[in-house]
């Protein structure tokens, strides 16, 4: 997997991430990330700025890595936990990211998301996560019905979120609370709200009727931290 910045590039080292090879331009001056690169007998390859910044954007900051690619966590790893959060077939990495930031912050112990026609782990996800990528699971199912009968099986209580349902705030979480995000657009599908204990919705007082995906994670996320802080 490539990835690529000065951030994203110190987020991979102290993860102890296995990187295979790094592209460099030649007035890339990143002591700390040089001496690791060095240290550790990492290939580097000079390259010409306006060849990187041609095929992978001036957001590369004179630095792309090629590193092993994410290695996703076991569903069966998730059952002895407390906090989930699944997103059902999101497909834009700002949002993915975006969440991944939200839910670590509030400590969510694990993200599920489907293992096809959904964002996966990628640069750019590993870049808005802001180095929280590091400090929460990413679980990916082959199913998410499946997973969510699982997830049940072992205690969790699931909550959708939709337009729908009952207001957000009024719903009593429990111990075990596995939260669902709907994809942009089209928001849960009908198998998931289907195979979902509780519906809830968050209510909207403007003339749009729907929020931004990361943004309704957030505030669903908190209230359940909120009830949790509460007792």
């Amino acid at each position: 997997m490539l990835v690529f910045g000065k951030n994203v590039a110190t987020e991979v080292i102290n993860s102890k991430t296995k990187i295979k090879k790094v592209f460099v331009t030649k007035n890339f001056d990143n002591k700390y990330i040089l001496d690791y690169l060095r240290n550790n007998n990492i290939k580097i390859i000079n390259m010409d700025k306006r060849e990187m910044d041609e095929k992978y954007g001036k957001g590369a900051q004179g630095i792309v890595l090629d590193i092993e690619d994410y290695e996703y966590h076991e569903l069966n790893e998730v059952f002895d936990s407390n906090f989930v959060v699944i997103l059902d077939h999101l497909e834009d990495p700002h949002n993915f990211g975006a969440i991944i930031r939200t839910s670590e912050a509030a400590g969510v112990d694990y993200i599920i998301i489907p293992k096809n026609r959904s964002v996966e782990v990628n640069s750019t996800v590993m870049k808005v996560s802001a180095g929280a990528l590091n400090n929460i699971k990413i679980v990916e199912v082959n199913n998410l019905v499946s997973a969510m009968e699982k997830l049940k099986d072992n205690g969790f209580w699931i909550y959708a979120t939709d337009m729908d349902g009952e207001e957000y705030t009024k719903v009593e979480y429990a111990e075990k609370t596995a939260l669902v995000i709907g994809a942009e657009g089209t928001g849960v599908s009908k198998r998931v709200g289907d195979n979902s204990d509780f519906i809830i919705s968050i209510p909207m007082f403007g003339k749009i009727n729907s929020l931004n995906a990361s943004v309704a994670a957030g505030i669903a996320i908190y209230e359940v931290v909120r009830q949790r802080k509460q007792g």
